[in-house]
């Protein structure tokens, strides 16, 4: 492997992490002067590594313009959630036969963290760092399936769900709490802690169904939080009422 390809695979992974995690929003124009100055390296890693995430479906390539962090309909996020509820709900079942107990600790430090982070994205007024809690949350709530993705040592199921999470990951945002939305992150909270608890009697039909009704209303919470700050794409609305 050659030192330029090094270099747009860690540009790659970066440029990856920030719109998983909503730091670079959908419709954010990425030109490859700026690129280049920000990790002080040629354009030619910054090309490759565009060419990569344009390949994993994260950006697109907009001709005299440069190229757009991609902009989902709701429609799009939908599918998304469907098909990674399916993944989901088999690897959270083949892990309750393959999970170790470190594995089982892990999960709960993770899940304690994760409860953490939701109770801070449930503030009314979170302080200056909304969009960092934002990303905390989301990376959070990756490191706890992330654990059991490792479990279920299923390298195929884990390549194609995290490849449908990539897709609904960057609109990550933070919007005013109310009771709405209260309720929402505190199931998501408590459904992590029946999974976890279902991995840990073993039950793999009943891990199964959690982690996918947990994936459906994951989608419930970001359509909501998209609809409270208005950042639906235009066709949001028409979507949602079948138009």
């Amino acid at each position: 492997m050659t030192l330029e390809s090094t270099k747009a695979d860690d540009i790659a992974l970066a440029i990856e992490e920030a719109i998983v995690s909503g730091e670079l929003a959908p419709g954010t124009v990425l030109r490859q002067e700026h690129l280049s100055e920000q990790f002080e390296v040629s354009r030619t890693p910054i090309r490759e590594a565009l060419r990569r995430l344009a390949a994993l479906g994260l950006v697109s390539f907009i001709p005299n313009r440069g190229v757009r962090v991609r902009t989902l309909s709701r429609e799009d996020l939908h599918e998304a959630f469907l098909v990674r509820a399916e993944l989901e709900s088999l690897a959270t079942s083949m892990a309750a036969a393959r999970i170790t107990d470190e594995e089982l600790a892990e999960l709960e430090e993770s899940e304690n963290h994760f409860a953490a982070l939701a109770q801070e994205m449930r503030s009314r007024d979170p302080g200056g760092h909304r969009r960092e809690v934002s990303a905390q949350w989301m990376r959070a709530n990756h490191a706890f399936h992330d654990v059991i993705y490792r479990a279920a040592d299923a390298p195929l199921v884990e390549q194609m769900a995290k490849s449908a999470r990539r897709t609904f990951s960057g609109p990550a945002v933070w919007a005013p709490g109310d009771e709405v939305l209260d309720d929402l992150y505190e199931r998501n909270v408590l459904e992590h802690r029946a999974i976890r608890q279902a991995l840990q009697a073993r039950s793999a039909e009943g891990a199964r169904a959690l982690a996918h009704e947990h994936v459906m209303h994951s989608f419930e919470l970001l359509d909501t939080i998209l609809e409270h700050v208005g950042q639906q794409p235009r066709d949001w609305h028409s979507v949602r009422s079948g138009r």
